[in-house]
């Protein structure tokens, strides 16, 4: 093997991409029901290949790739971040606070007590609370100590093998606790609890799992019949008619001609009417009532499909059956809402929050209305703007150099890795009422996410290998079980806190608590396990906040246990 370490010796770089390319492969597998995912994946394939070949890794490379995570990651938590605190989410956005503020409490008194190195310590805190960026900004502080070089790369290299010790005890503690000890420690049935909220937000279930209240339409030509009870009626009342089903006449034939609707015109027998509307109330309400007719011209009714970035006040915080009966609302129906990338249940009930996108559909004219009460619809874009990035990036480091924290006798430095992160929120937030202003298509956004902290973990790892086995001889067993606590600690705090003291409700609960440890596959086998996926308010709500304390408190550790 001399020639593979010779190799990667003269060109580090490829052992990057072969620790991606095997951590990958590892974190997709599966071992009862649970995976590592690739970036845990590739900060064990990482540590592998520096035992094995001592890989030499550039801090430089490490900086660059983890400043554009965390860029991406305030730009996506923006446009939630600071409206988190508005309507019933600041109930979640505190457990997005008091989670991880118990979590670092729980973590500097294990360190304390176990005697730990501010390396140990960190790596101990982002692994068991499943927040594998704390470990970037904790790098970034130990740099900054007044330590020998030696004394510092050892630091920085316990970091990754701290964080490999105690990350699958954490990501196991996250899912026991939202799937079976949260549950039973508040006595309820995920599924009844879940059935009982989807109910209260106005959710119908049709097959298995969860479906949208408003499914997508169809537009279909009916006859009216000479003894139908809309002979005589105007389109406005006949609208009406349907008792909330949101049936909408498009166009009528009458004889030969064609007709544009007026709310005042009055349908006749024999007309032609081109109706849209959910498919099943289609086929149960009208299809029962009319003979239906193959009329392409009178079909022939201009539709649009568009995303839209709610970036307005106007809906914001309404339920969508007020939404639904608003007039400027007419004809459009809602087929599906992302926040943070999560998809949210559709329900009477469910309300709309700034930085949601919504898909709109139905006719063009009207779904361009209904977008200027939104925002602004987001037309499909592959180019980024990197002047926003470059300089947003650029401004973020250098204000997290420049400002300064007085502990003590001495000034810390918040450090680039947080200005970064402040600086990216900051992009967000202004994307939210300014859709156009630093696009950056969502897949980029992914992918910034995706390689800067995988190649971030995976340099870590290849520096922590050399370092890897006498750290377990060191501190193995202390840190394993320091590490269980630091995970139980805040989730059981939370879910306390989050029952007695905030009083949300239990499925929402289990969901923002994965969200506060920032832990999607939480998440996923909390909504396995209900048979719903409605504990995404939940999440979605806490998540955000969660995001920016815990990886800062990479930063806040080191500088305690300094």
């Amino acid at each position: 093997m001399e020639w593979m370490t010779a190799l990667l010796s003269r060109h580090p770089e490829l052992g990057v991409y072969l620790a991606l390319a095997i951590g990958y492969w590892i974190g997709a597998r599966r071992v009862f029901g649970f995976t590592l995912g690739g970036v845990t994946g590739s900060l064990l394939a990482g540590m592998v290949l520096g035992i094995m070949f001592e890989v030499p890794v550039s801090a430089t490379a490490k900086s660059v790739v983890f400043l554009l995570f965390l860029f991406g990651i305030g730009y996506e938590v923006g446009p939630r971040f600071v409206s988190a605190m508005k309507g019933d989410g600041w109930r979640f956005a505190v457990l997005g606070v008091f989670v991880p503020l118990v979590g670092l409490l729980a973590a500097w008194i294990v360190a304390r007590m176990l005697g730990l190195n501010p390396g140990l310590a960190a790596g101990m805190l982002s692994g068991a609370l499943t927040e594998s960026p704390a470990m970037g900004t904790a790098a970034e502080a130990i740099r900054a100590l007044p330590v020998d070089e030696a004394t510092r790369r050892m630091y920085e290299a316990h970091i990754g093998v701290a964080d490999a010790l105690c990350y699958v005890s954490g990501a196991l503690g996250v899912i026991l606790t939202c799937t079976v000890i949260g549950p039973a420690l508040l006595r309820v049935d995920l599924v009844t609890e879940a059935l009982e909220l989807e109910a209260r937000y106005g959710i119908v279930r049709v097959r298995s799992g969860v479906a949208s209240a408003w499914q997508p339409f169809e537009t279909r030509a009916y006859r009216v019949a000479a003894r139908a009870p809309i002979v005589g009626r105007t389109l406005a009342a006949a609208e009406h008619q349907a008792g909330g089903m949101r049936l909408f006449i498009h166009r009528i034939r009458r004889g030969e001609a064609l007709i544009e609707p007026e709310p005042e015109l009055r349908i006749e027998a024999g007309d032609l009417l081109a109706i849209s509307g959910r498919r099943e109330v289609l086929v149960a309400y009208v299809g029962e009532r009319a003979d239906e007719v193959d009329d392409r011209a009178l079909l022939d009714v201009p539709t649009a499909v568009h995303d839209v970035f709610v970036s307005r006040p106007d809906w914001v915080g309404r339920p969508l059956e007020e939404i639904a009966a608003d007039d400027e609302a007419r004809a459009v129906f809602l087929r599906r809402i992302l926040r943070r990338g999560q998809d949210i249940p559709i329900g009477t009930r469910t309300t709309l929050e700034r930085g949601d996108v919504v898909q709109l559909t139905g006719p063009e004219a009207a779904v361009q209305r209904a977008a200027t009460h939104l925002g602004e619809i987001v037309h499909a874009t592959d180019t980024t703007d990197f002047v926003t990035v470059g300089l947003a990036v650029f401004a973020g480091a250098l204000f997290g150099v420049v400002a300064a924290v007085p502990v003590g006798d001495i000034k810390v430095t918040i450090g680039t890795s947080v200005g970064t992160l402040l600086a990216g929120i900051v992009t967000g937030h202004l994307r939210a009422s300014r859709p156009l202003f630093g696009r950056v298509p969502d897949s980029a956004v992914k992918f910034m996410q995706s390689f800067g902290l995988a190649g971030f973990v995976a340099m870590v790892g290849l520096g922590a290998g050399p370092h890897f086995i006498p750290a377990v001889k060191e501190s193995g067993l202390g840190l394993l079980l320091g590490g269980m606590v630091v995970t139980m600690a805040p989730l059981l705090a939370g879910l306390w806190f989050g029952r007695k003291v905030l009083k949300i409700h239990p499925i929402l609960l289990l969901g923002a608590l994965s969200g506060a440890q920032t832990f999607t596959a939480a998440l996923a086998a909390l909504q396995e396990k209900s048979g719903s996926s409605i504990a995404v308010i939940g999440y979605s709500g806490s998540v955000a906040i969660a995001h920016v304390f815990l990886t800062t408190w990479g930063t806040v550790i080191v500088l305690l246990m300094a």
